[in-house]
């Protein structure tokens, strides 16, 4: 018999721990190593992100050469929040360890921190987050922590936190190092035992941690309308796979809001072997190293989108030098450069530098309406998909500022209408058939999404803006809608409701109401109208779609051609009908179903 194993991060004499057998590495187990494909070799090919490192808080540490990080340490390529050393000011040097980690004041200016960074680090939820700490002890403290500030009005944060009520979840701060997780049924239902949390000196029952737990649950039941307990190894398990399947299904284009976990609270559960593309933040009060390091770092940096630029470590203890002796272990001393993301003040430069090129190709706004030829135009598009590329790694630094940049943010706002201007002109031409060099341009339209501005937001807009008879007000708004490309589609809609139903509405509180019924009838509409222009079967363009947001696949052509009535098209004709009938059905989609969350 023949073995071949394979790990991402494998155990050598460095990273091994000592048990009955002794210090056992992988090469110990399997032998010489046959082939080497290291996270350097993955960020290089494009297959997983780096890693932007932010060191919140002052630090003191022996030996390291690091001394006090105050400010911010460019030469070693770690960004150090300068604000967040007045409110989280941590020196560890010849404290005692426990009384400082577990200090109220310092968990409680940890957790203000995380929701005042959360929306910039997430995109505005975007993304979820997990927070890794020390001790189940320590979770249950922020827990409460988060759940206090959130009945008291200071977040809306949906936050979950699951953990093991046995010994199985002890990592006793020990080491740092992380272990796969066992078997969920292992979790068990021991109570009256003691975990011992020795290397920080305290206890807690499994008891008191299990009814914790359960009380957690009631309220992760209550945001999500489940019913899950611990009253069984069957139950722990279903909750726990509802978390991981409700992070995971983010994904899905159908995924609702309403069903997000915003930030994940763990201690070791979920740091290793869980891969979820839209997780990208991960808070870290714990400490790492090593293959425990990497593994836990390596929830954030999965390829999703444009959007995901980098994986957001942001930690409160000072790992400074063991993510460096990780780096160095699991590829060579010299790649952090390759893993870890550039300062701040690189990115504003590259940003200065990027804005230089754009005004060579359009020296003022109103200039790229006067840009001669296609080939101008993409230009113009890759200079400023380049400063949206840098302006999209900048907003996640807790210093970003528009301040600090070449480029004020209503300027980037006006080249950006413009940018999508010509996007919706190349759209226009695909679909009259036109030949364009702009066809096969990639205009990475995550980079200017924001979902904060949604249509829940427009219509706050509309309340305040009933009872105003300023024309500013109202031009704002559609300056609003032009500029936001999830909303370009609904544009001319929302413009309508404004200019015709708006005035007929007199209470501010009766507006959802009021557009959610013009909302239907107008799908009503246009649903009727896709079916009767093309010939289909409205029952089977209605399965269509259905199947479409639930699988997150395109219809075939055949399949799209399936949807008429009557006579077929010829073969020369099948595909020039079957495309223009999918594009069709897709901005139907666009426009009345993605994104129209209105609460």
């Amino acid at each position: 018999i023949q073995l071949f194993g394979f790990t991402g991060t494998p155990i050598f004499v460095d990273n091994a721990v000592k048990n009955d057998l002794g210090k056992r590495t992988t090469k110990e187990l399997f032998g010489e190593c046959l082939h080497k494909y290291v996270i350097t070799d993955a960020i290089k090919d494009e297959n997983v992100l780096k890693f932007s490192v932010e060191y919140v808080g002052r630090y003191y540490h022996r030996g390291d050469g690091i001394g006090n990080v105050g400010g911010r340490d460019v030469a070693c390529n770690v960004s150090t929040n300068a604000n967040s050393r007045n409110n989280i000011d941590i020196e560890v040097e010849d404290i005692d360890t426990r009384e400082l980690m577990e200090s109220p004041v310092r968990l409680d200016k940890i957790a203000d921190y995380i929701l005042a960074q959360h929306q910039r680090k997430t995109y505005n939820q975007e993304f979820t987050a997990m927070f890794c700490v020390s001790s189940i002890e320590t979770l249950i403290k922020y827990y409460e922590l988060f759940q206090s500030k959130k009945e008291a009005g200071k977040h809306n944060l949906r936050i979950a936190t699951i953990f093991s009520y046995t010994a199985n979840e002890d990592d006793k701060d020990a080491t740092g190092l992380l272990y796969d997780e066992p078997e969920i049924e292992e979790f068990g239902m021991a109570a009256d035992q003691t975990t011992d949390y020795g290397a920080r000196g305290t206890s807690i029952t499994n008891e008191h941690s299990r009814e914790k737990l359960d009380a957690f649950i009631v309220h992760y039941n209550q945001m999500f309308n489940t019913n899950f307990s611990t009253r069984d190894s069957q139950s722990f398990y279903n909750y726990y796979n509802d978390i991981s399947k409700r992070i995971k299904d983010r994904e899905r284009i159908d995924a609702q809001e309403k069903d997000r976990v915003d930030i994940l609270l763990v201690v070791n559960m979920f740091l290793t072997g869980f891969d979820a593309k839209k997780v990208n933040t991960l808070y870290v009060d714990k400490n790492l190293k090593y293959h425990g390091l990497i593994q836990s770092y390596s929830r954030t940096n999965r390829i999703l989108n444009d959007q995901k630029s980098q994986g957001n470590i942001v930690v409160f203890r000072n790992l400074k030098k063991a993510t460096d002796d990780a780096i160095a272990l699991f590829s060579n001393k010299d790649a952090k450069d390759i893993i870890l993301m550039q300062p701040y003040e690189d990115y504003v430069r590259k940003f200065s530098q990027a804005f230089i090129e754009l005004l060579k190709v359009a020296p003022t706004v109103n200039s790229v309406n006067d840009l001669p030829s296609e080939t101008e135009e993409l230009e113009f598009i890759k200079a400023f998909r380049e400063l949206m590329r840098l302006k999209n790694v900048l907003c996640t630094f807790a210093d970003f500022s528009f301040d600090h940049l070449a480029m004020n943010e209503q300027l980037f706002e006006d080249y950006k209408s413009k940018y999508l201007d010509l996007y919706d002109k190349v759209k226009t031409n695909n679909q009259k058939e036109k030949a364009s060099i702009l066809e096969d341009v990639d205009f990475e339209l995550e980079l200017i999404r924001r979902d904060e501005i949604n249509v829940a937001y427009i219509l706050k807009l509309l309340a305040n803006l009933k009872g105003s008879d300023q024309e500013k007000q109202r031009k704002e708004i559609i300056d609003l809608l032009a500029g936001e490309v999830h909303l370009r589609s609904k544009r001319e809609l929302i413009e309508k409701f404004i200019q015709e139903n708006l005035p007929l509405v007199e209470d501010a509180d009766d507006i959802p109401e009021a557009f959610d019924k013009f909302w239907n009838e107008e799908q009503i509409n246009a649903f009727k109208k896709l079916c009767e222009d093309e010939n289909l079967s409205s029952d089977k363009v209605e399965k269509t779609i259905e199947n479409y947001l639930y699988a997150e696949r395109e219809p075939l052509r055949d399949e799209v051609l399936d949807l008429i009535e009557g006579l077929k098209p010829t073969v020369l004709d099948r595909k020039r009908v079957g495309d223009r009938i999918l594009d069709k059905i897709l901005r139907f989609v666009d426009t009345f179903m993605n994104g129209m969350t209105t609460n």
